[in-house]
């Protein structure tokens, strides 16, 4: 597939598309006219990559962890296992945020509406 029509099956401008490949990303396929293509695997690619900078990874961070995910060895395995743990580290303590944050707007609006039904009765 070309990249428009990897645009639109991930929702990715095409400028993000090249991004990604200026950032060692995603590698494509080069047409003799250099065009270039891509497949099914590139889809699930990108949609991986739009999932760790949604959730805070920076494309730095990502590339360091692409080639174990496409060519692995044991050096690039090792490197990235100690990045991955430090990410999964890092979401883990942003969702008990999140989760505290949450926890606490729950009982904001609890009080609220306790306060609203109250008020109603007077």
């Amino acid at each position: 597939m070309r990249i428009g029509e990897l645009a639109v099956r991930t929702g990715v401008s095409r400028r993000s598309l090249r991004y990604y490949e200026d950032q060692g990303l995603l590698v494509s396929a080069r047409s003799p006219s250099g065009q270039r293509h891509y497949d099914e695997e590139h889809v699930r690619r990108v949609l991986l990559i739009r999932s760790f900078l949604a959730a805070g990874m920076s494309s730095g961070t990502i590339a360091e962890m692409v080639p174990c995910m496409a060519e692995p060895s044991r050096g690039r395995a090792e490197r990235a296992l100690v990045l991955m743990g430090d990410e999964r580290e890092r979401l883990c303590s942003a969702l008990d945020g999140l989760a505290a944050a949450r926890r606490e707007l729950d009982r904001l609006i609890e009080v609220n509406r306790r306060y609203l039904a109250a008020d109603e009765q007077s």
